[in-house]
């Protein structure tokens, strides 16, 4: 089940608030600025490519396209038995912000949004049919777990794709990690 979990940034111990209701999560969320939305799946068989997963949500991409002028899509999938599945992990789990919009659409499997917003963290446990998109800016970063099993559909307006500035806050650090929240969602 997704879930939202709103912790302040001088009390990383505990959550303020703990919301499990998608409807709920994406008010809060819009009310930060914040798009998420829960997306029907298809039936796609276990090795789909990342072209029959594209083609799969075709429609619901070229609408993103249109919608927010995103140039390029593509398929991010990661498994447990991935050698270099911690790389991965340390690559996105200090807290940054990109020039553009962060979109992602979970196809398959989990992973945690960490969204930095005034003196709160919400994070996003995002879940198989969650979309949610990161305005350019946002003080954000993700973490997959130790044994990551995801698979996202992302776009960008910039071809070049996954390009973050990172902050040099600490932060990312002093909140639980994908292990402690991953099994209270």
């Amino acid at each position: 089940m997704t879930t939202l979990s709103i912790f302040h940034q001088d009390k990383p111990e505990t959550p303020e608030q703990v919301v499990e209701n998608p409807a709920e999560i994406a008010k809060l969320l819009k009310e930060q600025g914040i798009r998420y939305e829960r997306w029907p799946t298809r039936a796609l068989p276990a090795d789909a490519t990342s072209g029959e997963i594209l083609e799969a949500y075709g429609d619901e991409v070229a609408h993103l396209k249109a919608e927010s002028g995103f140039a390029t899509a593509d398929v991010v999938s990661l498994t447990p038995d991935n050698p270099d599945r911690e790389a991965f992990r340390r690559k996105f789990l200090d807290e940054h912000v990109h020039s553009e919009d962060e979109v992602r659409f979970f196809v398959h499997g989990q992973g945690l949004f960490y969204l930095h917003l005034d003196n709160r963290v919400y994070v996003v446990m995002c879940r198989q049919c969650d979309l949610i998109s990161v305005p350019n800016g946002t003080r954000h970063w993700f973490d997959m777990g130790p044994e990551p099993e995801f698979t996202c559909i992302r776009l960008f307006t910039n071809p070049e794709g996954w390009v973050a500035q990172f902050t040099g806050e600490d932060i990312a650090s002093r909140l639980p990690r994908y292990e402690q929240l991953a099994g209270a969602a």
